[in-house]
């Protein structure tokens, strides 16, 4: 079924209970929405995106870097070269995800993997003493574990010449330098994987409704979610009735869990930022360079902005991409509103907002330094990669809109945060995703959480099932008396 423009041919009813209602149509969606048609393929289902198309904002090829985060390349999830454990468990995190994916190309339902996930090394590259001496002691640090042990290390510039050509032509090889490479890493279309999800969707009877934007949220006196749906095509509002709600609207999520009442977010706002890469289609180029490049991020960036020189590989064409720069909007999405940051705004998040801009004055200089560099500027910084880089080849393009999480502290008010957090309601039956990297590439992961602490109920029905496809103990067992639907869960 061609999810982009196709809806199903029997719509859903507003007097309709639907077991589980999907808000947004990116990864997190399709993934919950694959493994629940899997593990519950009896269930009704239905995804609504706002959207002409599925995967149209961050998990567009060209809206995210697609890299596999698995913690082998990217230094800010490892800042103490001795402490291995944040990269460690991204790297547990991304395994997972490649064995779920596996399981579903093992059965037939993902039958074109390489149209979504293709082999490129992922390297870390730095220069000077300083960086050198703290990549030499990260290497010896992770090189013992076992998803690490394959990890190369050189500070031999002939060798790097021959891991990554662009980087080390014409360059000066008597600065300090030193890489890491690890062969076995992913670039990851995570738009086409997500269509790919959705497929086995509604293969097993789930509906997509593109052009749907859900605009309210409210729980009804019999425990039943009631959403208020507008169709953008006709023109209409309508309402479906919901046992579970899963809201994955990227930006948009804390306003909807915000509508919802939900009290687990009182206090959370949100900061976006937006990415700006420099791309090349040029052939001659790109099949020179086959590895994801990260080096140290620059004082007072933050750890998303980490640059990188990437193969990319789209619609079976290769291309590069090098960034990110920083950008700053008030849109919560790439196609969102000007408004969009306002409408998240309470009283209960104010002062929490406030205390984190003042925390951050660094970050703050950063971005400002960001929008204000010029091409030529953003140009050296590609060429600090790319000695030989001819701007001829290059053109920017705009990525995805992240709206970071900001949440109350008791100590600092405050807190900027960089990762992703799942907030479930009290009774398990609304979940929402908040933040953003590394969550692509952590899904499944993330969506098998959900599951044990939305549906304890039907754990033992699924534990083997999820089990076989990830090789984990995925779902805390308990105890059932037979088959539930959603929301039934009793008190929490």
């Amino acid at each position: 079924m061609d999810t982009t423009h196709a809806v199903d041919p029997k719509p859903v009813a507003p007097k309709d209970v639907l077991d589980v209602a999907l808000i947004g149509g990116g990864i997190m969606s399709a993934t919950l929405g694959a493994m629940l048609a899997t593990v519950q393929p009896d269930w009704s289902m239905v995804m609504f995106e706002r959207l002409g198309e599925i995967a149209g904002e961050s998990s567009d090829a060209w809206n995210n870097a697609g890299t596999g985060h698995a913690g082998l390349c990217e230094l800010n999830y490892m800042p103490d070269p001795g402490d291995p454990a944040k990269a460690a468990q991204i790297g547990g995190l991304f395994h997972l995800s490649r064995q779920f994916w596996a399981a579903l190309a093992d059965d037939g339902d993902l039958t074109d993997p390489a149209s979504f996930v293709n082999p490129t090394p992922h390297m870390t590259l730095v220069f000077g003493d300083r960086d050198v001496a703290y990549l030499r002691r990260r290497y010896e640090t992770l090189r013992s574990l076992p998803l690490f042990s394959a990890m190369q290390y050189t500070e031999d510039p002939d060798t790097i010449a021959e891991w990554a050509p662009l980087t080390m032509a014409g360059r000066d090889r008597t600065e300090p330098m030193a890489a890491t490479r690890y062969r076995a890493g992913t670039d990851v279309d995570f738009g086409a994987l997500t269509r790919a999800l959705t497929t086995v969707m509604t293969d097993r009877g789930a509906q997509v409704l593109v052009r749907h934007e859900v605009t309210g949220l409210r729980r009804a006196p019999d425990g039943i979610w009631s959403l208020t749906v507008r169709d953008r095509n006709a023109k209409r509002r309508f309402t479906v009735r919901a046992r579970f709600v899963f809201v994955g609207a990227g930006g948009y999520a804390l306003k909807l869990l915000q509508k919802a009442g939900v009290p687990e977010v009182r206090g959370y706002a949100v900061f976006p930022f937006g990415a700006q890469f420099l791309r090349t289609d040029n052939p001659d180029v790109a099949r020179r360079h086959d590895a994801k490049v990260y080096s140290q991020a620059s004082l007072g960036a933050p750890p998303m902005s980490v640059p990188h020189l990437d193969k990319r590989i789209v619609d079976g064409r290769e291309s590069l991409l090098f960034g990110p720069y920083a950008t700053f909007s008030t849109r919560l999405l790439k196609h969102g509103r000007l408004i969009d940051l306002f409408t998240t705004i309470r009283l209960s998040n104010i002062v929490v907002l406030l205390a984190v801009a003042g925390q951050n004055l660094a970050l703050v200089r950063y971005l400002v330094g960001q929008l204000l560099s010029t091409r030529r500027r953003k140009f050296a910084q590609l060429q600090r990669f790319y000695p030989d880089a001819d701007p001829a080849d290059w053109y920017p393009i705009q990525a995805g809109q992240r709206a970071q999480l900001v949440k109350p502290d008791p100590h600092k008010v405050g807190v900027l945060t960089f990762g992703t957090e799942l907030v479930t309601g009290a009774d398990g039956t609304i979940a929402g995703l908040l933040g953003a990297s590394p969550g692509a590439s952590t899904a499944p992961a993330i969506m098998i959480d959900l599951l044990a602490r939305c549906f304890p109920e039907q754990a033992t029905q699924w534990r083997h099932k999820l089990t076989a496809m990830t090789q984990e103990a995925a779902v805390a067992a308990s105890p059932t008396d037979g088959p539930a639907r959603p929301g039934q869960h009793g008190p929490a």
